[in-house]
């Protein structure tokens, strides 16, 4: 999903990255004016009092924490000779709430309640003022999702949409012979083709890494931003004329993508977009700047 944003405190950029529908922040930018700079990470970690709380969240939020090596590591919290890193810690528990990430935005990253936790271990004035730059990030996301440019660009995709569904009809259904009550399959299968061209993202892959917000009766296009609503909405034309020529679905998704990439990256340069669009996160599942299992270290 998920391109990097950005909160700046005290004169330092934080990175904010997501995953599913989890917010984390990177603990390494925050360590940047403080004394010790990135070892400070594991020196909080192997609080008891980090430890504790970091059980009580993965117990709250993660099905799949291995509670008795935890227990383990709890009972050793404390003593002279204990000692876990990050990266250990992640491998022996299974924890979700922290990531230790790889790569140009590498760093180690934790979900929004935990770097709160970090954040008052370094410095009660400090972590309210990354608590009060995050609230307003999120406000700022929330104004966009209303903004008159955000609706006039999704109702434009919802305006194209019916271009491409009547090549759905001209030249895909009459080769198909189907029954009627069978046809929304090949509808529904065009559009998940350009959701995935678009966002990397099939419409129940969002909803599966969404869960809070599918609840909210949000799907993967109210989600979007403006550059890849201009580019869907591209999309739906130019499958149009993919479908008239006899591609198939795999030719057609290659050349789509390549558009869409092409078509984003050109619209994030335009100063015009930049002026009515706040920083906020990409839904691209396939981006280099997500926190992708893959790229955790």
């Amino acid at each position: 999903m998920v391109k990097n944003n950005i909160i700046q405190v005290d004169g330092v950029d934080i990175t904010i990255a997501s995953k599913g529908d989890m917010d984390y922040l990177c603990l390494t930018d925050m360590t940047t004016n403080f004394e010790g700079g990135s070892k400070l990470i594991e020196k909080w970690l192997n609080n008891k009092s980090t430890i504790e709380f970091l059980g009580v969240w993965e117990n709250l939020y993660n099905s799949r924490f291995n509670s008795p090596e935890f227990g383990g590591i709890k009972n050793e919290t404390g003593s002279n000779k204990f000692y876990i890193s990050i990266k250990k810690f992640i491998e022996k528990t299974n924890a979700i709430g922290i990531i230790a990430k790889a790569g140009k935005y590498g760093g180690t990253y934790a979900h929004k309640d935990i770097a709160y936790h970090f954040g008052m271990w370094l410095s009660p004035e400090f972590n309210l003022l990354v608590v009060k730059e995050f609230q307003r990030l999120k406000e700022e996301e929330e104004k966009y999702l209303k903004s008159p440019e955000w609706i006039h660009r999704r109702f434009l995709t919802k305006v194209n949409y019916t271009i491409q569904t009547d090549a759905i009809k001209e030249y895909i259904l009459p080769n198909l012979n189907l029954p009627k009550d069978k046809e929304n399959i090949i509808y529904a299968q065009e559009a998940e083709l350009l959701n995935k061209a678009v966002f990397g993202y099939t419409s129940k892959e969002w909803v599966n890494d969404n869960q809070e917000k599918a609840l909210k009766g949000e799907n993967i296009r109210d989600n979007a931003d403006i550059s890849q609503l201009i580019a869907l909405s591209n999309a739906q034309v130019l499958n149009k004329e993919l479908i008239k020529q006899g591609l198939s679905q795999s030719q057609r998704l290659q050349i789509l993508q390549t558009a869409t990439e092409e078509t984003i990256k050109s619209l994030n340069r335009s100063p015009t977009l930049k002026a009515i669009t706040p920083k906020r996160l990409s839904l691209n599942k396939n981006s280099k700047q997500t926190l992708k299992d893959d790229e955790e270290d």
